[in-house]
């Protein structure tokens, strides 16, 4: 397993010198040999330039939230995250590797770079917008869901040795991990089960652990994750709108009706306590259908006046 090793380069403003002075000194000893050595120390000022050629490949800048991978012959040989100007082994290979904290959505692609032959870029890539992933939640109705993700790379040689191509890799297993969550639970909930919905908190920080577990192998950290599309699939909106809209009819009744028995309640009460009218058990059935009438009647009533007696 390649975990990563912190790699220490020299500074580089020292081995600038010295290159500077070799490309200074090689054609000068050349010169110097000709007119006053009779040519003798020549191949030593021609063996100058070449190494100081050579030097040239070992110096890099890092910048901030940036990294070189090092290689050596296909070997791995550590990583430099501090940022500077330095010079290393010339024969090493230096892989750039961001540190920078990115984020994507999911159901949107990134399309790769077109390279010609001689692995020059011809054409940029980029990335397609973003369309929401279609799932059946855990009762089985289709809905709508996205999130954006929120992520960096904290191990760059996980990154870059244990998958193939580790922004790929957090893009599909995000979108696994964003359906498999869909799927173990209900868009919505009555009860204090845990809904899509209803618990977002609770959901993006499932999601985030979820997401988290896939990526470990990669070198990436998730540092966020939180759901930007939550909808019913268009072919069943209109009757769960419906269904939603009835739920709030009945809740809206229950709590009218309830206040209505109270009232009503109160009503009689008040009557009985202060003796202001005595009524039978049927009047007071009576009286009891008139007033929930009243109140839970979603029209104005109208009232009809009795000129009669009580009885008549």
């Amino acid at each position: 397993m390649n975990q990563e090793k912190p790699f220490h380069p020299m500074s580089g403003w020292m081995p600038l010198f010295c290159v500077v002075t070799l490309f200074v000194a090689g054609p000068g000893t050349i010169i110097w040999s000709v007119q006053n050595a009779g040519g003798s120390l020549v191949f030593l000022g021609i063996a100058f330039i070449p190494l100081a050629l050579v030097s040239c490949f070992g110096f890099m800048a890092v910048a901030p939230n940036d990294s070189r991978v090092l290689l050596l012959f296909g070997e791995y040989r550590g990583s430099v995250k501090k940022t500077g100007f330095f010079w290393v082994n010339p024969f090493f290979s230096k892989r750039k590797l961001s540190l920078r904290v990115r984020n994507f959505e999911t159901g949107s692609t990134s399309t790769p770079d077109q390279k010609n032959d001689l692995g020059q870029v011809i054409k940029k890539g980029g990335r397609t917008s973003s369309k929401p992933s279609k799932v059946n939640d855990r009762d089985g109705n289709p809905i709508d869901i996205s999130a954006v993700v929120v992520w960096k790379v904290v191990d760059t040689a996980e990154a870059l040795f244990k998958v193939d191509d580790y922004e790929h890799f957090v893009e599909v297993q995000s979108e696994a991990a964003l359906r498999n969550l869909a799927s173990r639970h209900p868009y919505d909930s009555e009860d204090s089960e845990v809904s899509l919905r209803g618990n977002t908190v609770d959901v993006c920080e499932q999601l985030q652990s979820d997401i988290q577990e896939r990526l470990d192998q990669a070198g990436v950290e998730v540092i966020e994750a939180r759901i930007s599309h939550l909808a019913y699939s268009p072919e069943i909106a209109a009757a769960m709108l419906q269904r939603q809209q009835a739920q709030a009819v009945v809740a809206a009744r229950t709590k009218i009706v309830e206040g209505a028995v109270g009232m009503v309640d109160m009503a009689l009460n008040h009557l009985k306590r202060d003796g202001i009218v005595e009524l039978d058990e049927d009047r007071k059935a009576t009286m009891v259908s008139n007033l929930l009438v009243v109140l839970c009647s979603d029209r104005h009533t109208q009232p009809v006046v009795n000129t009669g007696t009580l009885y008549n």
